[in-house]
C-alpha cells in the first residue's frame, strides 16, 4: 500500500533510497525502477522529481556533500588545532554514522561526469578554504601550502574510506593521524 507523502517528504524518501543503493553498488548497477519499487511509486513519479538518473545521482551527491559541510562548520572561537580536531571529529562521526553518504560523496570523485566532478570539487574547495583560513593564523599561506592542503584532503578521504571498510584503528587514532599529517604537510608546529 502506497503512503501519501508531501512533495518534499516524497523527494527526501527517494533521495534516501537512492543514497543507500548508490553507496552499495556502482552507478550502472542501480536501476530507477528499483528505487521506484522500494518507494512504492511509479517510475514516472520519480522522473517527475528527477528528469534523468544522472540528475537523481547528482542530487544525492550534492545533498550528502552539503550535509557534511554544514555539520563540519568550524568554530572560530576555538584555537586552530582544536578547530581542526573538532572538524575532523564531526567528519569522522558523519562517516561512521552515515557511511553510505560518505562513500557516495567521496567515491563520486572518480567519475567521468562533469557535473558530478563539479559537485565534488565544490566540496573540496570549501574544505580547503576552511583549512587554509585556519592555517593562515599559524603561517603564511603560499601556493605550496594550498597544494599541501588539497593533497591532505585527498589523503583524509582515502584514509576514511579505508577505515570504513576495515576499521583497524579507533576514530580518535585516525583523527590524530590526520591532524599530525596536516601540520607536517603545511610545515607548521601547532
Amino acid at each position: 500500500m502506497r503512503t501519501r507523502l508531501s512533495t518534499e517528504q516524497r523527494r527526501e524518501q527517494l533521495l534516501a533510497i537512492g543514497a543507500g543503493l548508490f553507496a552499495k553498488r556502482p552507478y550502472d548497477e542501480v536501476w530507477i525502477e528499483e528505487v521506484a519499487e522500494i518507494a512504492q511509486v511509479s517510475r514516472g513519479l520519480l522522473y517527475h522529481y528527477f528528469p534523468t538518473k544522472k540528475d537523481f545521482f547528482a542530487e544525492i551527491v550534492r545533498g550528502q556533500r552539503d550535509q557534511l559541510l554544514a555539520m563540519s562548520e568550524p568554530d572560530p572561537a576555538l584555537p586552530v588545532t582544536e578547530q581542526l580536531r573538532a572538524g575532523l571529529d564531526v567528519y569522522l562521526e558523519f562517516a561512521r554514522t552515515h557511511p553510505d553518504g560518505y562513500r557516495i560523496v567521496h567515491r563520486a570523485m572518480g567519475g567521468d561526469d562533469v557535473e558530478i566532478r563539479q559537485i565534488r570539487e565544490a566540496g573540496m574547495a570549501a574544505n580547503a578554504s576552511r583549512i587554509l583560513d585556519a592555517v593562515s593564523l599559524l603561517t603564511t599561506v603560499t601556493d605550496t601550502t594550498r597544494l599541501a592542503v588539497r593533497g591532505w584532503l585527498a589523503f583524509v578521504a582515502a584514509m576514511i574510506l579505508d577505515w570504513l571498510d576495515q576499521p583497524k584503528v579507533t576514530q580518535e587514532e585516525l583523527r590524530d593521524l590526520c591532524v599530525r599529517t596536516l601540520f607536517a604537510a603545511v610545515d607548521v608546529t601547532p
